[in-house]
């Protein structure tokens, strides 16, 4: 066997985050009882799971594994002001808390929150070097909704944010593309990035799943950034097909437009049909198509520098097949987990009047945006 090229980095530190007092999205308290198993449904369970998966296929063998170190102040303050980076230090400190929506954190969620972040810089630092073709960050707590200075659904630091900003400081990518294929907007990312033009973003989501104020396809960029911001807004119940058409139809071809030295992808599995926050009907093998196809993308436009970050996905059962495709179509490995639940969500895909509705939406939103 060649030696890898693609990257895994993780540390079990990371699967330590723990949030506050939640049932499932919602405070508990007046009539909000408590679950049994408590907590929000961004669990370490999920990414726990799919290291698991690949321990025991041996897929882990065919990855150069990795750790990586806390993202350090600087790298943090290129993202977020020193004001909101002081409050989350002194509430972990303190034993923990919520500075946003939807972001409980316990005692040390700060150093947590900054390892995760270090796991993105990191990935992207060894593929813009050259020791690696490309990597995987397994990254918790995800990253793609934290604005610089609030944090919501789940996303504490803007992790992705943070490494590009890191990349472009040290010289090694000058255009960076980000594509986010969490079923969730990526308003974080979207609001860093909305008024510069080096930076890419792309995000295909549900319509009106969360959050409900941003991911509007009219939503374009500004100033110099006025182009390089689109949204998809998918809706309901888009399966397999219609993902591969959008990656075909448009992604792509905005990739090759942009011309990008680097691409990122914001990478959630809540899309897939077994998801609790979300009503797509994405497969294992939605996603082990779309990152062939991001993929190849990579190679013809920037040397294959491509860098997956672990964003949302809750299926514990789910997730790990999803997750397993990915990385298996992304380092080219022969070694497999076959999806137990194929049969069943394939018959549940879309019919093939409902496909053709669902592509024709998007090539709708493609003409109204003139791409």
């Amino acid at each position: 066997m060649t030696s890898p090229t693609t990257g895994l980095f993780w540390d079990e530190r990371t699967f330590w985050h723990a949030g506050g007092n939640y049932a499932f999205t919602l405070p508990i308290g007046g009539l909000v009882q408590p679950l049994a198993a408590g907590g929000l449904p961004e669990s370490p369970e999920t990414k726990r799971r799919l290291k698991n998966l690949m321990d025991v296929t041996g897929l882990i063998r065919d990855l150069d594994v990795r750790s990586a170190e806390m993202a350090t102040d600087e790298d943090l303050a290129r993202v977020h002001p020193e004001s909101y980076l002081a409050e989350f230090k002194r509430l972990s400190d303190a034993g923990g808390g919520e500075l946003g929506r939807r972001t409980p954190f316990a005692k040390g969620g700060y150093e947590v929150s900054a390892l995760s972040a270090g796991l993105a810089i990191a990935a992207v630092d060894a593929v813009t070097d050259g020791t690696l073709t490309n990597a995987y960050a397994l990254s918790r707590p995800p990253g793609h909704h934290c604005l610089p200075d609030f944090p919501n659904g789940f996303c504490l630091l803007a992790n992705i944010a943070i490494a590009i900003e890191a990349a472009q400081a040290k010289g090694r990518a000058r255009r960076v593309a980000v594509l986010d294929w969490d079923v969730h907007h990526g308003n974080g990312t979207e609001a860093i990035f909305y008024d510069r033009d080096d930076v890419l973003t792309i995000s295909l989501h549900q319509d009106g799943n969360y959050p409900l104020d941003s991911g509007a396809l009219d939503d374009r960029g500004r100033g110099a950034g006025k182009g390089c911001n689109l949204n998809l807004p998918l809706p309901a119940g888009t399966g397999h097909s219609a993902y591969l058409h959008a990656m075909d139809t448009v992604v792509i071809p905005q990739l090759e437009a942009f011309q990008p030295d680097l691409i990122v992808v914001a990478c959630g599995y809540d899309a897939s049909a077994l998801d609790p926050l979300a009503q797509m009907l994405a497969t294992a093998d939605t996603f082990r198509q779309m990152t062939l196809r991001i993929k190849a993308a990579a190679e013809r436009l920037c040397d294959g520098r491509l860098v997956l970050v672990h964003e949302g996905g809750y299926s514990e059962v789910y997730v790990p097949f999803c997750g397993h495709a990915t990385i298996e179509a992304l380092s080219g490995s022969s070694i497999t987990a076959p999806d137990p639940l194929a049969e069943a969500l394939g018959i549940r895909q879309p019919k093939p009047h409902v496909d053709a509705f669902l592509r024709r939406t998007i090539d709708d939103m493609a003409h109204h945006l003139n791409l």
